[in-house]
């Protein structure tokens, strides 16, 4: 029995690639918004340590951030040094045991990160977290 058309029934074998495409580019886009809001807090170069301490699951932290210019910022706010205790106590009233981590910048010295964690404690911080890179094996 022939089939009219010359014996093909007009079925093809072939895989339609359009929908798998539309699918990666998606899923590149949403990766690209997204991946920039991971990190909190400004971008500083953290000193690094031998030994790193894993933070409790005491909750969501307060971000506070020193760059190597000595500018304050309170997540990724911008503040001086009374708006930043301000910022501070403000949340603390809401939550009073959620953690600070202080990440400051490797090229500050102590005393500048010292200043920082004074005025957290003046604002109520019952501590302060101290936010370093773990030291690599290759490093040490």
């Amino acid at each position: 029995m022939a089939f009219a058309g010359g014996g093909k029934t007009g079925l093809r074998n072939d895989i339609n690639v359009t929908p798998l495409v539309d699918v990666v580019l998606v899923l590149l886009i949403i990766f690209m918004v997204v991946t920039p809001m991971l990190q909190r807090g400004k971008d500083v170069s953290l000193p690094t340590a031998k030994q790193i301490e894993e933070g409790g699951k005491r909750g969501d932290p307060m971000i506070v951030s020193i760059t190597s210019d000595k500018t304050l910022w309170f997540e990724n706010t911008e503040v001086d040094e009374a708006g930043l205790e301000r910022e501070i106590a403000d949340h603390l009233k809401s939550s009073p045991d959620r953690p600070i981590l202080l990440k400051g910048d490797a090229r500050l010295t102590a005393g500048d990160v010292r200043r920082v964690m004074k005025i957290a404690r003046a604002a109520g911080a019952k501590g302060v977290a101290l936010g370093v890179e773990e030291l690599k094996a290759q490093q040490r």
